[in-house]
């Protein structure tokens, strides 16, 4: 897809989402505009798979058949078999997206253009065609977001109707190219909208959106080397995004996700089917990871994660914990105020021997004592599993403007007697509410951790000797020494400087003096 073609793309999905703006805050439309794209998605891609696979002999189309009829009642009973078991739910003909925009138009003889009723029955149906199967729990309460009995869309279900009618004919224009097989564009759409979502959704952004360029460093890292990965794992999935930038650089048997958020945990399952991925190749389960672990024998070959950042979790509070295996070893838990280790040390257990981890952490982890410290020490003095710290700049993540650093964990190092550490934390692009990284800086990133290569105020090999004469302390400016000289002062260019000043100030103030005389009002200040 040309820059052109994605331009427009996202103009007419930022139209479609400008249809509900000002009525209700952007984390809310975005349930209704993403709901509304998956389920067009999944019309489409019904009707797609029905006439080009199961009804490719015939000489009618899926949307032909006359559901009133006992010849098409047979006929759409032996064709929901085989689409529930290829895609793991069913809808009819007058189900479909496309039927009902043209219903919401008034285009079908007969009919209301009331759709309302028609939407709801639609979404609760996909879930209820599920029941039962392997897709059971990939589809179960995935539109529970989607209230269209909210007072939000109107005041009166003739007014809630037309905006749902506006909104869907909005979408139906788009042309997603579902027919392309190597087209993700519904995919790429799914992704602009999340991101544009986060932007306006202040600090809450961060529970379901990490940044597509710190995701790509993320990703990148996790699968260097690698053409093949059986497993990719996020504790805190949000909305899937890491876990699917991972198949941008390999090829991702199976997805493993889990999310405390209910909506942002539709919203990673509505990514996965999206994105093409199978209901039997992905795993995302819903429930607090740090003390309702929901994968305990998952041992994955790559993990990714952006977690929030020092949340709070029970810790101490629940004995249980201090005798987790994902926990136990190291002595300590994580402080109840700050869940950082925690999080750590869970992926930690769920990593294989021949697996990578990079995970986004705020930049406390480095250098905290107590407890962390303690754990940290166990990390690398024990373990040796730290691979290297890489220092972010600040106010790249939404909802958040501190910097924040990515640390790579393998437990198996080629490089065990060093940890590379770089600071990236000067080098981005700037913009009004947010700063960025460029595919330049991203480069440049992956380059020296790849090559392992040591650049003046930039990165640094430290050896574990280094690391212990620091007492376990990681803070980047310990190993990278960025102090800049400032140049010497020119007294006499000040001293000219700031005569020019004290002389453009005796001139302010005679003007004054002037409109004040002219005016007639009295000088408020002494010559």
């Amino acid at each position: 897809m040309s820059e052109e073609q994605k331009r427009k793309l996202e103009a007419q999905l930022w139209n479609v989402a400008n249809t509900l703006r000002g009525r209700m805050h952007a984390d809310e439309y975005r349930n209704y505009i993403l709901g509304f794209i998956f389920f067009k998605y999944l019309s489409e891609r019904l009707e797609t798979y029905v006439n080009q696979k199961l009804l490719a002999s015939e000489s009618f189309k899926f949307g032909d058949i006359n559901e009133r009829k006992d010849e098409g009642k047979r006929i759409l009973a032996e064709v929901q078999k085989g689409v529930l078991e290829h895609l793991g739910f069913f809808l009819k003909p007058t189900q479909l997206f496309s039927y009902l925009v043209k219903k919401g138009k008034g285009e079908i003889a007969g009919e209301s253009s009331f759709i309302l009723d028609d939407l709801k029955s639609v979404m609760n149906t996909i879930e209820q065609t599920s029941a039962g199967t392997e897709s059971e729990d990939d589809f179960k309460g995935l539109f529970s977001d989607v209230d269209l009995t909210s007072n939000k869309l109107g005041s009166s279900e003739k007014e809630k109707n037309g905006i749902i009618v506006e909104v869907l004919g909005h979408l139906s224009e788009i042309d997603f190219k579902l027919e392309d097989a190597k087209s993700d564009l519904l995919g790429d759409a799914y992704e602009y909208l999340i991101g544009k979502f986060a932007a306006g959704a202040g600090k809450q952004a961060g529970e379901f959106y990490t940044p597509a360029q710190v995701s790509r460093l993320l990703s990148r890292i996790v699968t260097a080397g690698k053409q093949r990965v059986k497993s990719v794992y996020d504790p805190t999935c949000g909305s899937g995004s890491l876990l699917l930038r991972a198949s941008e650089f390999v090829e991702v048997a199976n997805y493993y996700g889990q999310e405390l958020n209910p909506t942002t945990y539709n919203l990673a399952r509505m990514n996965m089917i999206l994105h093409g991925v199978h209901f039997s190749h992905f795993t995302i389960r819903r429930g607090d990871t740090l003390t309702n672990d929901l994968h305990p024998d998952l041992k994955a070959e790559v993990i990714v994660a952006n977690p929030p950042f020092s949340a709070k979790w029970k810790g101490e509070k629940d004995p249980a914990l201090a005798q987790d295996d994902r926990f136990v070893q190291y002595g300590r838990l994580a402080p109840s105020t700050k869940a950082d280790y925690a999080f750590v040390t869970h992926m930690l257990y769920h990593l294989a021997d021949n697996g990578t981890m990079a995970v986004v952490l705020p930049h406390g982890v480095l250098f905290r004592g107590a407890a962390e410290g303690q754990i940290r020490k166990y990390i690398i003095e024990k373990l040796n599993y730290l691979d290297a710290v890489i220092g972010l700049p600040a106010n790249v993540f939404y909802g958040t403007s501190i910097p924040a650093t990515v640390c790579v964990f393998k437990k198996c190092r080629k490089s065990d007697e060093e940890v590379l550490f770089i600071d990236a934390s000067r080098e981005f692009e700037k913009e009004t509410n947010q700063n960025n990284l460029l595919d330049a800086h991203v480069d440049k990133i992956f380059d020296t951790y790849i090559n392992r290569k040591e650049i003046e105020k930039y990165s640094h090999r430290a050896s574990l000797a280094e690391i212990k004469e620091n007492d376990y302390n990681l803070n980047i400016p310990r190993y990278v020494d960025t102090f800049e000289e400032e140049e010497p002062i020119d007294i006499d260019e000040v001293a000219g400087d700031l005569k020019k000043l004290q002389a453009e100030e005796v001139e302010i103030q005679k003007r004054l003096v002037r409109f004040c005389t002219e005016l007639k009002i009295k000088v408020p200040f002494d010559l």
